[in-house]
């Protein structure tokens, strides 16, 4: 049997890309998808892949949508978020200063979103509610509709000429911050930022992690480990399970959830022997 497989780049993954990575237990079909966030939408409306990288918000939100998949225990991609807001650099803002402004973000689903939204309630006070959300496209999960909160920008409108021209106050961005001298973080130290939420949480916010079709772990549990092996190993439900937990909180809070998700439900249909 062929896995369609779709994943980043990543130290991780370099042998399973490479072709170093071989399993006895079937074969590999290994898309070429750029950015990896293309293709997590194919992933949960047409089944596109058996095995697929995911933001970990769209996981958790396809699972309080009942899509068929299963989550591994595997972190891809992780990242303290803080330098992804973004503003001009001769502005005044400030973290504390964005109740009514006008913040940008690829979709108000998007997982550093989530993060960044949760971190400025939990530090600052500033509800989702609070602030005027600007999004650009939808839902990976087809079902979902934003909050009346969030306008959408017009068709075509591009995020950061939009922030350059005063359109908006701030930008979220993703893994790719851009360096442009007439732009600035939000908040001052982001380093620092990122080192106190670390020992407040005991974690770095998990960005990506790994999916895998219902279908295809019901009919082959014993091909879970091996595809976290090819995954560069995996890590433990009990690792990830401070962030996912947070994350479910953070999302109910913003509106993200059709309904309140059980933080012991995320990894049904994952066998047990797999901790």
């Amino acid at each position: 049997m062929i896995l369609r497989l779709a994943v980043g780049r990543y130290p991780a993954t370099a042998t399973l890309r490479d072709g170093r990575a071989r399993s006895a237990l079937f074969d590999l079909d290994l898309a070429e998808v750029q950015p990896i966030t293309r293709a997590f939408a194919p992933m949960l409306r047409d089944a596109a892949f058996d095995v697929s990288e995911m933001a970990l918000g769209t996981a958790l939100q396809a699972l309080a949508y009942d899509k068929p998949i299963v989550l591994l225990p595997v972190v891809l991609a992780s990242r303290h978020q803080y330098a992804a807001l973004l503003c001009r650099a001769d502005s005044d803002v400030a973290p504390g200063t964005l109740a009514g402004r006008r913040i940008g973000v690829r979709a108000y689903t998007q997982t550093t979103g989530l993060w960044l939204r949760g971190i400025l309630m939990e530090e600052y006070g500033l509800s989702a509610q609070d602030i005027r959300w600007t999004s650009f496209e939808g839902a990976h999960v087809a079902e979902y509709n934003d909050p009346p909160w969030v306008e959408r920008a017009p068709p075509g409108s591009d995020m950061l000429a939009m922030l350059h021209d005063g359109a908006l106050d701030a930008v979220i961005v993703g893994n790719d911050v851009p360096g442009d001298p007439w732009l600035r973080t939000v908040f001052p130290d982001p380093v620092a930022s990122g080192a106190k939420f670390l020992d407040r949480h005991g974690f770095v916010p998990v960005n990506h992690i790994a999916v895998v079709a219902r279908p295809v772990a019901e009919a082959h549990p014993d091909w879970l480990p091996e595809i976290m092996r090819l995954l560069g190993g995996g890590s433990t439900r009990a690792a990830i399970q401070p962030a996912i937990d947070l994350a479910l909180r953070y999302m109910a809070d913003q509106a993200l959830l059709p309904r309140p998700c059980d933080p012991a439900t995320v990894w049904t249909g994952l066998p047990a022997s797999i901790e």
